[in-house]
């Protein structure tokens, strides 16, 4: 099993920026991909960026250029970096990681964190 605890959060400016943190405990060395999603009120869920083991990242277009993801494998650890940040950010803010068989090809866990609570305001 995996544990995952996120960190970072909290206010700040338009324009200022804010680096997220994820704690992974547990399995972490079996840990395949690691992401950052978030869900603002009254709005679904949304995918925003992952990372491979390898180093293989795939961001969400409407944060590309402003959001960077990464990881410390041997620290069982996360980032995300967000610069120029808006009101629109304004939401919580997840981690989530895959626990993946590549032998098999097999899924054999989905984890989620807390969340961490992001406001950009005035």
């Amino acid at each position: 099993q995996v544990q995952l605890v996120e960190s970072g959060g909290g206010w700040v400016q338009p324009g200022g920026s804010l680096r997220l943190s994820c704690q992974a405990s547990g399995s972490i060395f079996s840990i395949d991909a690691m992401g950052w999603y978030r869900q603002a009120p009254g709005k679904q869920r949304e995918f925003l960026a992952t990372i491979t083991k390898g180093g293989s990242t795939n961001i969400a277009d409407f944060v590309k250029g402003r959001f960077t993801i990464s990881r410390d494998n041997a620290k069982g650890a996360a980032y995300l970096e967000m610069n120029n940040l808006k009101p629109e950010d304004t939401a919580v803010y997840y981690c989530n990681a895959e626990e993946f068989d590549d032998d098999y090809a097999e899924l054999l866990g989905d984890y989620w964190g807390q969340g961490t609570q992001v406001t950009v305001s005035s």
